[in-house]
C-alpha cells in the first residue's frame, strides 16, 4: 500500500525519521511547470512515430528509460495529467513484464468470502470475547479482514474519499504546487514513492501526510483536503488503539501492550488515487507487496481492485459501504511470533470511468532505534524466535532501497 522513498533527515512515509535530500518546492512560475508537462506528453504523443530513446553506435535509437521517467517526474502531470490528455497507451515505463502480470481471470466464487467481515459492535459488552476471537483467527489465517459498526461516521468516510478525489481532479497547474519526493513539511503529492528504481511503474497518483508526534506542516496540506484528512486522523488513531487492544487480547498479552511499544504515536495517512486506465492489461495500480508496519486500516470507494494472496490464489476485497479494510503489517508479524501475518497484497490498474480511491492509515513505532523482534512472552521451547532483533529504522532503510516485490523483506530478519 505505499509511500515516499526517504534519503537522510526528516520523516517520511511510515513517519520514519529520514534525511531528505529533496523537499517540496512551491514553483513560482506554472507556466513553467506547464511547458514541461505539455513537453512530456508531446513526447509521448510521438511514440508511434519515434520511440524515445538515445542512438547507439550503429545509428539505431535504443530506449532509455531513465530519461523518460525523469521527463515525466518533472512535467508533474501525474498519471491523471496523462489521463487528461487523452492517451490510449500507457508510456512504456507502466509496462509491466508479462510474465508478471495479473491473470484476468475473476476470483474463484469458492474464494468470494474468504476475506472475512468482523461486526464491532459491542466491543464493550458480553460480545468483546467473540470479537477478540474472530480477529485473532482473521489475523492468524489470513492477515486481513473488514469491520463494520466501527464507530466511525458513515459521512467521515465519504467526505475523505470526495475530499481526495476532489484534490486529485484540479488542475495539474494547482496541484503541481504539492508535488514532490519528500516530506519535510510532513505533506507530499506524487506519483510511485519507487518510480526511479522499479522495473515498471504503477498507475496511480499518491497523496500522503505524517501525523503523531511530528505533525505536518497544517497549512501546507491542500485546502481541498484539510479537514477531511486531520478528522479522519482523528477517528483512526481512536480506533486504532481500541483495534491493538483487541489484536494484544488475542495473542493472550495485556490490552495495552502494542500502545506500550509506541506502535500508535506514528501514522501516515496515503491518499492513493486509481484513475481510468487505457490499457489495464500491461500494468499495475500497485504491485505486490506487504506493509512494513505494524497495521494498516483503509478506506475505499466502490471501485473494487484491492487483491490479497491466499496461497497460490489472489482473492478480491470487496468494496462494502461503510466498512474498513484491516491488514496485518510485517512489524506485527514478527512481534507476534509468527501468530498474526502479514499477507502480499496488490490493486489492479482500473479499467472504470471512475477514479478508484482508497486512504490508508500505517501505524508504526515511534521509536525507531528501538530494538524490535519476537515478544518473550510469545517465545517458548516449543516455538523459539523466528526473527532476529533490529531497529525499525533498519527495517525501512531496507525497505525503501528497493521497488515493491512480495514479502521478501520480512525473509531477511528470519534465523
Amino acid at each position: 500500500m505505499l509511500l515516499l522513498r526517504p534519503s537522510s533527515s526528516t520523516s517520511l512515509y511510515l513517519g520514519s525519521p529520514f534525511p531528505q535530500s529533496i523537499v517540496i518546492l512551491r514553483p513560482v512560475n506554472y507556466q513553467f511547470h506547464v511547458s514541461k508537462g505539455s513537453r512530456f506528453l508531446s513526447t509521448q504523443a510521438g511514440r508511434t512515430r519515434r520511440k524515445m530513446g538515445i542512438t547507439n553506435s550503429n545509428g539505431e535509437q535504443t530506449y532509455d528509460r531513465t530519461t523518460e521517467v525523469k521527463q515525466f517526474d518533472d512535467s508533474k502531470i501525474g498519471v491523471k495529467g496523462l489521463v487528461d490528455s487523452g492517451i490510449t497507451s500507457i508510456p512504456r515505463f507502466f509496462v509491466h513484464p508479462p510474465e508478471t502480470l495479473p491473470s484476468v481471470s475473476p476470483t474463484p466464487k469458492s474464494f468470494s468470502d474468504v476475506i472475512p467481515t468482523v461486526d464491532l459492535s459491542g466491543i464493550t459488552s458480553n460480545r468483546r470475547i467473540i470479537i477478540v476471537d474472530q480477529i485473532r483467527e482473521a489475523s492468524h489465517e489470513l492477515g486481513f479482514f473488514q469491520i463494520i459498526n466501527h464507530g466511525i461516521p458513515s459521512g467521515v468516510l465519504n467526505r475523505t474519499i470526495a475530499a481526495v478525489k476532489g484534490f486529485n481532479e484540479q488542475p495539474t497547474e494547482v496541484k503541481s504546487w504539492y508535488y514532490g519526493r519528500g516530506m519535510s513539511r510532513g505533506v507530499a503529492f506524487s506519483t510511485n514513492f519507487d518510480l526511479f528504481q522499479s522495473k515498471a511503474a504503477s498507475w496511480r497518483d499518491t497523496i500522503q501526510l505524517r501525523f503523531g508526534s511530528v505533525a505536518p506542516d497544517y497549512d501546507s496540506i491542500p485546502e481541498i483536503c484539510r479537514k477531511e484528512l486531520i478528522e479522519w486522523d482523528q477517528h483512526i488513531t481512536r480506533l486504532g488503539e481500541t483495534l491493538m487492544e483487541i489484536l494484544c487480547e488475542g495473542l493472550g498479552l495485556d490490552a495495552g501492550k502494542l500502545k506500550e511499544l509506541m506502535c500508535l504515536d506514528e501514522r501516515i495517512a496515503v491518499a492513493h488515487y486509481y484513475p481510468y486506465c487505457p490499457q489495464p492489461d500491461l500494468t499495475y495500480g500497485i504491485t505486490s507487496h506487504t506493509d512494513p508496519g505494524a497495521l494498516t486500516v483503509l478506506v475505499q470507494n466502490e471501485i473494487g481492485g484491492l487483491q490479497v494472496k491466499h496461497g497460490e490464489d489472489w482473492v478480491d476485497v470487496k468494496p462494502i459501504a461503510g466498512a474498513l479494510v484491516i491488514n496485518i503489517g510485517d512489524l506485527l508479524q514478527i512481534i507476534s511470533n509468527d501468530e498474526y501475518r502479514s499477507v502480499e497484497h496488490r490493486v489492479l490498474a482500473n479499467p472504470f470511468p471512475e477514479a478508484r480511491v482508497s486512504i490508508a492509515s500505517f501505524f508504526n513505532p515511534s521509536r525507531r532505534e528501538d530494538l524490535y523482534g519476537p515478544l518473550p512472552e510469545l517465545v517458548s521451547a516449543k516455538k523459539p524466535a523466528l526473527y532476529r532483533q533490529f531497529t525499525f529504522n533498519e527495517y525501512l532503510r531496507r525497505f525503501f532501497s528497493k521497488e515493491l516485490d512480495g514479502k521478501s523483506l520480512i525473509n531477511y530478519f528470519k534465523f
